[in-house]
C-alpha cells in the first residue's frame, strides 16, 4: 500500500528528527529521504512554497549520502535540521 503525502511528510519528519536528536544517521536514511522528496515534489498535494524546503533537504541528503563522515555532516547541519523539522511540521 503506497503512502499518501501526509504519511510521506511524517516519515521524512521522523528521519530528520532522529538524525537531529541522535547526531547520526545512515546512508539508507539519506536515500529514503531522497525517494520521499522525489515523490512529494511531483505531488499535487504539496504547495509550491514548500518545494524550496524539500530541495534543501534533498541537497542535504545527497551530500550526506556521499560524505566521508555522515555523522559529522549531520552534526554540521543541526540548526538546519531543527528548522526543517519545524517547517515540515507546519505542512502537515
Amino acid at each position: 500500500m503506497p503512502l499518501d503525502h501526509k504519511d510521506q511528510i511524517n516519515l521524512m519528519k521522523d528521519i530528520l528528527t532522529n538524525q537531529q536528536s541522535d547526531c547520526c544517521g545512515s546512508v539508507s536514511e539519506c536515500e529514503q529521504l531522497e525517494r520521499l522528496i522525489k515523490s512529494l515534489m511531483i505531488s499535487n498535494n504539496i504547495h509550491d512554497n514548500v518545494k524550496p524546503v524539500l530541495e534543501e533537504i534533498y541537497s542535504y541528503s545527497q551530500n550526506g549520502k556521499y560524505s566521508s563522515d555522515l555523522d559529522e555532516h549531520i552534526t554540521a547541519h543541526q540548526e538546519r535540521l531543527s528548522q526543517w523539522v519545524e517547517d515540515i511540521g507546519d505542512i502537515t
